[in-house]
């Protein structure tokens, strides 16, 4: 009998500032609303603010990976776990640990019979793009999104990636994608109060939960592009929520 294999999902962007955090905040909730139950590696250990937010929504574990032995319990974690998907949270200067370590992962992908799906988050600047090339070329076998944060801009502004031949070598293998902006006294809250996604629609006042809920649409249509999952009533019921 064929059984589901879920991937391994890492958000990543190389720098701090970019939206991360919002990112991985926004795949968790994507992926309990369409019958999937992910499991959290927070990878920010000085500052785990996505752990926090959604402890006791699902299961979540803290791993250096600018250690090996991250890297190791990562990957065992990724065998451990074969019915779930892994959603990475990285910190800022992660190409470091991946440069050093990041092949014991690419190395047993196979065996793990798992893909390695990134969502690389990039603002306008060109160290954003200049750490992409690194991080391409350090895990080859992954399939790489390029998210740009549309609170940096419209599409149309990120000018430097959409002119790159890096773009073209994204594109052969992933897409390029666009996360709506959020208004800055929303996602001030989620960050402040460290609320996930589902708290924030359960307890904010109406205003903001109207801006919460137009922008979680627009990431449901960002993330539907790239992540297949199977429907069910589940699903159904997720969506009604």
């Amino acid at each position: 009998m064929d059984t589901e294999t879920f991937p391994l999902y890492l958000v990543s962007g190389g720098k701090g500032g970019v939206g991360k955090s919002l990112i991985t905040l926004a795949l968790i909730d994507y992926l309990q609303r369409h019958s999937q139950t992910p499991m959290l590696v927070e990878t920010d250990t000085s500052n785990p603010d996505v752990m926090k937010a959604i402890q006791g929504q699902t299961e979540c574990i803290a791993f250096d990976l600018d250690r090996a032995d991250g890297w190791i319990s990562l990957v065992n974690l990724c065998d451990e776990h074969q019915d779930k998907p892994v959603v990475v949270n990285t910190a800022a200067r992660s190409n470091h640990g991946v440069a050093r370590y990041g092949s014991t992962l690419g190395d047993t992908l196979d065996e793990l019979e798992r893909e390695l799906v990134v969502f690389w988050v990039i603002n306008r600047q060109r160290d954003s793009l200049e750490l992409l090339r690194e991080f391409t070329t350090q895990l080859p076998q992954a399939i790489v999104h390029v998210v740009r944060n549309t609170y940096f801009g419209e599409a149309d502004r990120f000018s430097l990636y959409r002119e790159s031949n890096l773009r073209k070598i994204i594109e052969a293998k992933g897409q390029s994608l666009d996360f709506p902006d959020l208004a800055d006294r929303v996602s001030d809250d989620l960050r402040s109060q460290r609320l996930s996604v589902q708290k924030a629609a359960a307890s904010m006042p109406v205003g903001h939960r109207a801006e919460l809920l137009r922008w979680r649409k627009g990431y449901d249509t960002m993330f539907c592009h790239v992540i297949s999952h199977k429907s069910s009533s589940r699903e159904a019921l997720g969506h009604a929520q």
